[in-house]
């Protein structure tokens, strides 16, 4: 088969201005960046503000392998399929990060015939946005070391200084700097680091603010550092929020794509799932709940990451009632839950399947617990047996479960008929009823342990003394009422990522509890998750190139 760059290259992609019109979207409420892809301006929303809003869909998975599940390739491949059935659906998905395009992950734009195109393009520079949110970070560092050199107004103890600058790369070398060296002109030397941009809290806001002002006031609020009383600087402390507004002031448009079949796509805003939300911005979820009667949209990684974060976090903020939630498994990843190495995924082994499907089971059951319902997409893969496969329909069926076998990797979007026709059916029976699994008033420690016990099936919370610090002073401070993003490995439903299926007689630990006031969430940080990853020995950036003739290589 070819590769998916390859396949992309040959995609018969339409004008950006047929996808808008194909959505009722006028010209002049499309900013083009070339022929297939365009921003829209939000000014649609007040045209919008009266139509009813369509379906939302998620797109989960279990815990993936370290190659993924394929939860994107099945979110384009089911929004191909509802079109084809007569509906009209959009895919809602995040922009990919460079750090793993050029790491070892790979991109995320789909893969084989269910992809998001130009493909290249998405999974690069696209349109600027990361740039922006870069530039807009970085921004404040300066103007806050700036403050401190020009006489330091506000008192700030630069050893509190908890703004870091930030890259679209995995460089571990940046994670821990000095700056400020080289003499009184260059500044107080102090301890800085670098975030990897989809970590920032930029990246955060943009995906959590409604409107080009709600944006604004959301960075205003960001705490910057910490003065000698102990009190918080705030972004608008040192002036701020307004230069960095303007910088977003294009970057918080969505993004107009379309897929391999010219379904239209939306890709705006990507924080990783496993040290960040995971979730594309409320704008562009929005945007397509007004413009299509079904939008599909995605989380990352497990559903004790991606959609625990989706359904707490950005549900909540957003006003957002999902009517259905797709769980994405591979037979692969089961039967690497149940022990099988790497060398065997291809083997059949019903022993392993068994002992792996405890993860699945679990992703089920935390689905349920917030009133949605679920249903399972099986990713084939061609080394899939019969066996297999029945083996996982038999035990779904004996569940209740919806279960649909995906092949959209391979067929596109006539792949996902099964699945799209069960959508419709879950839609239609409207049995939904999403509720967050926590009040946010609950103490930091409460939440935490709801989220602990009733998603990751632990016994309970454990935190170490500087953590517990940290939820002593944001107590005093008064900024604990907010939910909670769990910086977790993706691996496991443990902060182990050496646990594997559903273990059980475990805690999780916390290390560090943070304050994303902008943002409106805490970070509790657990495990050896960082938020500046570094390259692997070999990394993907090793084969990617561009010929003479322009052919791109190596991009997956």
């Amino acid at each position: 088969m070819k590769t998916d760059v390859q396949i992309a290259q040959e995609a018969k992609m339409k004008d950006i201005t047929e996808i808008a019109a194909h959505l009722n979207i006028d010209d002049e409420d499309l900013i083009q960046y070339g022929h297939y892809k365009a921003k829209v301006d939000l000014r649609v929303f007040d045209k919008l503000k009266d139509k009813k809003d369509g379906k939302l869909i998620l797109v989960t998975a279990i815990n993936p392998t370290p190659a993924g599940e394929g939860k994107t390739t099945v979110n384009i491949g089911l929004s191909m399929a509802l079109n084809k059935l007569g509906k009209k659906a959009i895919s809602a998905l995040r922009e990919p990060s460079l750090g793993p395009s050029f790491g070892v992950k790979g991109g995320a734009a789909g893969g084989g015939y269910a992809q998001v195109v130009p493909m290249a393009d998405i999974n690069l520079h696209f349109t600027g946005d990361f740039h922006a949110i870069t530039s807009a970070n970085n921004l404040i560092s300066a103007m806050l070391d700036n403050h401190i050199h020009q006489g330091n107004e506000q008192g700030i103890d630069i050893r509190r200084v908890v703004w870091k600058r930030c890259v679209d790369l995995n460089d571990r070398a940046l994670r821990n700097v000095i700056v400020g060296l080289g003499g009184k002109p260059n500044g107080y030397p102090r301890e800085d680091g670098f975030d990897i941009t989809v970590a920032s809290e930029i990246m955060a806001i943009l995906c959590l603010s409604t409107s080009l002002e709600n944006f604004k006031e959301r960075v205003s609020r960001v705490i910057i550092a910490y003065r000698r009383d102990g009190s918080p600087v705030y972004v608008k402390d040192i002036k701020a929020q307004g230069a960095v507004t303007l910088l977003m002031k294009d970057a918080i448009m969505p993004n107009l794509v379309q897929t391999l079949e010219n379904t239209p796509a939306l890709i705006h805003g990507g924080p990783f799932a496993n040290i960040a939300h995971g979730c594309n911005s409320i704008m562009a979820t929005k945007l397509g709940m007004k413009l299509a009667d079904y939008t599909v949209t995605e989380a990352g990684f497990g559903a004790d990451l991606g959609a625990e974060k989706f359904l707490d976090i950005k549900c909540r903020f957003g006003d957002l009632k999902p009517s259905a939630a797709v769980i994405v498994a591979t037979i692969r990843a089961l039967k690497h839950h149940g022990g099988a190495t790497k060398e065997n995924y291809d083997k059949e082994d019903l022993v392993a399947l068994e002992k792996g499907f405890a993860n699945l089971e679990k992703h089920i059951e935390n689905i349920k617990k917030f009133g949605l319902p679920a249903i399972v997409s099986i990713n084939r893969f061609p080394s899939d047996t019969e066996n297999e496969i029945k083996f996982i329909e038999d035990r779904l069926a004996k569940m209740g479960v919806e279960c649909s076998l995906t092949e959209v990797f391979a067929k596109g979007g006539d792949g996902a008929l099964d699945l799209a026709e069960k959508v419709i059916k879950v839609c239609d029976e409207d049995k939904a009823n999403f509720k967050p699994l926590y009040d946010v008033n609950l103490s930091i420690k409460e939440k935490l342990e709801i989220i602990a016990k009733e998603v990751y099936g632990a016994d309970g919370v454990e935190f170490t003394v500087p953590a517990m610090k940290n939820v002593k002073n944001l107590e005093k401070l008064g900024l604990d009422k907010m939910p909670i993003c769990v910086a977790k490995t993706q691996y496991s439903l443990s902060d182990n990522p050496d646990l594997l299926a559903r273990p059980e007689g475990f805690h999780i630990v916390v290390r560090e509890v943070k304050v994303s006031n902008g943002a409106g969430f805490l970070i509790a940080l657990t495990g050896s998750i960082m938020t500046m990853p570094g390259l692997p020995k070999v990394p993907a950036a090793d084969n990617i190139d561009i010929l003479p003739s322009g052919e791109i290589v190596g991009l997956f």
